[in-house]
């Protein structure tokens, strides 16, 4: 039997063209460590591609892969995957992996670790232990966790990052034009007004599923107010309305909305989906894998449908790995409307590994081969940060 003979981490942050989510807009600026933080919603962003990497190799010496959320201070998260984490799971079963990390989350539940680094964390060390775990047996890691439903999962461009809506319009037709018909555009730098992007996106694709990402900016009642706005331009769901903290908010924008209701992105855990769900009932639930790892992202889906939503798992930035993972645990849900497609993070930084997984003509394709079917490139540890 293979057991886990080490968990290594290390951080990297890939360079990138345009910042995340577009162009600065008039009083953003980067900061010395490399943020940003847009006025839309007072959020903080990096102008780079960080990440953080997990490796786990077994005592037979098959090597897992995982990563996680490391957008902002991703230092943290490495420094928790090492001093805390790393020298509980060695020595462990790797296709314990459901067990082991409710045994992660139990060491730090009464100290606040439920989520946020801690959270991360954990989901680094829980997909690479499941592609560890599928890696053994030889098997993809939708069979591992179940079985593929599914060869190709439907897919969204999410973001149109130029500065101004004419450009952001023509932008969609050029994807629109490549056979991608769902698009979801970013209120917080839409700043020529939320339903204004709307109408306009309605204008140039009239049979396009048209979607807003809110980013928690408003009230419940200023999400309310904007939704019957939108409501004639039919969106296929308005995301994030309200403050994650907000919960009875949610609940009030999902009873009350007349167009669907999307959430879930920050959500860590099923016990988290569990203090939202079923109080506030979304059409769309929208698991992270790079906060969730693979075990709870199929919890929370599970949870999701017991509760009536379908699910739209979400991607952040990352190079990649996780984007195999959250595919794979994509293709074994009974289901899966769309899964969110970032281009202008998903195709520059494939580069750096290597896997068939593509996005093309609406769809995703899985990757192929044993575990996740997706392994870094040495290209990609050019790009090392450390503590």
């Amino acid at each position: 039997m293979a057991t886990v003979r080490s968990i290594e981490a290390l951080a990297v942050s890939l360079p990138r063209a345009t910042p995340y989510l577009g162009p600065l807009a008039e009083g953003e600026r980067v900061n010395a460590r490399g943020y940003v933080v847009r006025k839309g919603n007072r959020t903080i962003y990096p102008t780079a591609d960080r990440s953080v990497i997990v490796k786990a190799t077994a005592s037979d010496g098959t090597v897992g892969w995982g990563e996680t959320y490391g957008i902002v201070a991703p230092l943290a998260t490495l420094a928790i995957l090492r001093d805390v984490l790393a020298p509980v799971v060695e020595g462990r079963d790797p296709r314990d992996a459901m067990a082991i990390w409710q045994d992660l989350y139990d060491l730090m539940r009464v100290r606040g670790g439920a989520s946020g680094f801690y959270g991360d964390a954990l989901a680094g060390v829980d997909i690479a232990l499941c592609d560890l775990a599928a890696r053994i047996e030889g098997v993809p890691l939708a069979q591992w966790l179940g079985g593929a439903r599914r060869e190709r999962i439907p897919a969204y461009v999410s973001g149109l990052p130029k500065a101004t809506l004419s450009e952001r319009v023509a932008f969609a037709r050029e994807w629109a034009a490549k056979g991608f018909d769902a698009f979801k555009y970013a209120a917080v730098v839409s700043h020529e007004g939320v339903v204004e992007e709307m109408q306009a996106l309605r204008a140039a694709l009239p049979r396009a599923s048209l979607m807003v990402d809110l980013h928690w900016k408003y009230t419940a009642a200023e999400a309310l107010a904007l939704a019957h706005e939108l409501a004639p331009y039919e969106p296929a769901f308005v995301e994030a309305p309200v403050a994650p903290e907000d919960i009875a908010g949610l609940a009030e924008v999902a009873a009350g909305s007349p167009v669907p209701v999307a959430a879930g992105e920050e959500w860590h855990n099923v016990y988290e989906a569990g203090w939202r769900l079923p109080l506030a009932k979304l059409a769309y639930v929208q698991p992270e894998i790079a906060h969730t790892g693979a075990t709870q992202f199929l919890a929370i889906a599970r949870h999701a449908r017991q509760c009536g939503a379908r699910i739209a798992p979400h991607a952040t930035i990352g190079v990649g790995i996780f984007m195999a993972a959250s595919l794979h645990a994509s293709a074994a849900l009974d289901d899966c409307a769309w899964h969110e497609y970032q281009h202008s993070v998903f195709d520059g930084n494939l580069a750096h590994v290597d896997t068939a997984m593509r996005c093309e003509a609406g769809f995703y394709t899985l990757p192929r081969g044993p575990g996740l079917g997706a392994v870094p490139r040495e290209s990609l540890w050019a790009y090392r940060m450390d503590l």
